[in-house]
């Protein structure tokens, strides 16, 4: 199923023109989904829901006769996303003239563009023109953090929040999760907002959902339907969707779906639609994924994940009597990833792993699931199926690749690098030897933003940090906890502790934190 992106609208929809059912578990998931309504929690003091309002009797229970008591509670706490990105000069020639589609040479205007505007034809300087897209999120903290979607952020160069219309709020970029489509924002006013909370209860298809969003850039706009199926696979990794039929659109990504307690059940991020519009068909990420993420991006910026380092395939019941197994389960390894986690243990292709640390595996996904909640450097015991004879074999899982950039650096024997942007470097693990004889603390710098603050104050590469304000510096990781800590505290740089990367004594250097995330 291919996956069409809609141009300054922030949203994606899944179309394909063979029938639906084979297509969702092959859609993508990508810069400007389509906003999906989702449910929103519980609120602070006056704007808590309580539920009881008016209902009517149904064979199966008591149901709504209206959504505008929850709605009235809920809304303020949803707000309309606002993205500018591009906006600077590029390098180069346009091919046709400037602010005008080049002209075939067979068509008949060609001649009169080619003599009324011969700069333009020539090549006038091409620019990035501003792009402007709209989204939708909630608050989840009363101090202004906001959950969204990362395809609505992405690649944004100013971001600004609104609510029912009201006035903009500039907004920065605490974390983003491209693997769940998460992202986190923090509102820069310093006031209080109503906010939501993720629902804890069981979602069950049948149940009531609202959604609230922006589509079309319509804040503030309330759809209603029911859960329509749980557990959908929509070719997004390996986590399940929610899908729903309240009406979303564009614009909606990125919008809460919420239950009857006023308490979101999930992220709305993608639709399927053969002709781009709502057909009762939309996907949102489950409460329970949302807030795990975004308690992990609240907290140092981005997601790790547990890292075994191979490829995997289903097994049928053919591949099954292949292996020597009795029955179709677990997940057959295709490949090994040099240099990975798998590549430094007994585990071979053709093994096919059926549990890890006595937890049973179901197929792919589900391995894929339970790897990635294991919290990365630790020892797991993985149990294969090798020549009809079980095996276990014990793996210290990495740190899952965050883009194909830094898988090849691994696959290479390269060290992978984070980007902290806040500071304008570039960082990368110590290096074991070179340099400095026998380094292994801190982390060394591996590039330098030539704009930024800290190259004004001389960092370069080859330079290892070993401390970022109060934190002891052994991995990236700590100096972008140090960037979060001192963004918390209100402070406008960070001081870190730097050593050259010849033999030279250790200098304090305080860099200024830049607007950028990271």
């Amino acid at each position: 199923m291919r996956l069409s992106i809609g141009p300054h609208q922030g949203y994606a929809v899944m179309s394909n023109r063979r029938p639906a059912s084979r297509m969702i578990g092959k859609a993508l998931i990508g810069a400007g989904l389509i906003g999906l309504t989702a449910i929103a929690g519980s609120l602070p003091a006056s704007a808590q829901y309580q539920a009881g309002g008016k209902t009517i009797n149904t064979p199966y229970g008591r149901a709504p006769s209206s959504f505008a008591d929850l709605v009235e509670r809920v809304k303020p706490a949803v707000v309309s996303i606002h993205v500018t990105s591009g906006g600077k000069s590029l390098v180069g020639r346009s091919r046709g003239s400037q602010g005008l589609p080049n002209i075939p040479k067979d068509n008949p205007l060609h001649d009169f563009f080619k003599k009324n505007f011969p700069r333009g034809f020539k090549g006038a300087p091409r620019h990035r023109h501003l792009m402007r897209a709209q989204g939708s999120g909630f608050f989840v903290s009363e101090d202004g953090y906001i959950v969204t979607n990362n395809h609505v952020i992405d690649g944004a160069s100013k971001i600004l929040v609104s609510q029912n219309g009201r006035e903009k709020l500039e907004a920065e970029l605490i974390g983003t999760d491209p693997r769940t489509d998460i992202a986190l924002l923090k509102v820069k006013a310093k006031r209080s907002f109503p906010f939501v909370k993720f629902a804890h209860k069981k979602v069950r298809a049948g149940d009531w959902v609202v959604a609230v969003g922006n589509p079309f850039g319509l804040g503030g706009t309330v759809t209603a339907g029911i859960v329509s199926a749980m557990g959908r696979d929509i070719g997004s990794g390996p986590y399940d969707f929610i899908q729903i039929d309240a009406a979303v659109n564009k614009g909606n990504s990125g919008g809460p779906a919420f239950n009857l307690n006023g308490e979101v059940i999930g992220v709305n991020t993608a639709i399927y639609s053969p002709s781009g519009g709502n057909v009762g068909i939309a996907f949102a990420v489950p409460a329970r994924t949302a807030e795990s993420v975004v308690q992990q991006l609240k907290a140092r910026g981005s997601v790790k994940r547990g890292w075994l380092g191979v490829k995997i395939q289903n097994i049928d019941a053919d591949t099954a009597a292949g292996l020597g197994m009795s029955k179709a389960k677990g997940a057959l390894v295709s490949e090994i990833t040099p240099n990975g986690p798998a590549s430094r243990t007994d585990l071979h292709t053709r093994d096919a792993i059926i549990a890890v640390d006595d937890e049973a595996i179901e197929d792919s996904r589900d391995l894929a699931r339970k790897i990635a909640a294991i919290a990365p450097n630790k020892r797991v015991a993985v149990k294969v199926v090798r020549d009809g004879h079980e095996k276990v074999i014990n793996v210290t899982l990495g740190t899952f690749p965050t883009s194909s950039k830094q898988l090849a650096k691994i696959q290479s024997g390269k060290p992978a690098t984070t980007t902290v942007s806040a500071l304008g470097l570039t960082l990368a693990p110590a290096a074991k030897s070179g340099g400095v004889s026998s380094r292994t603390e801190g982390v060394r710098i591996s590039d330098v933003d030539p704009g930024s603050n800290a190259a004004e104050k001389g960092l370069k590469e080859g330079d290892y940090i070993v401390g970022a304000g109060t934190i002891k510096v052994g991995s990236p990781n700590d100096v972008i906890a140090a960037v979060e800590k001192a963004k918390k505290r209100g402070l406008k740089a960070v001081l870190l502790a730097v050593k050259p990367s010849g033999r030279g004594s250790t200098r304090f250097v305080g860099v200024r934190l830049s607007a950028s995330k990271g």
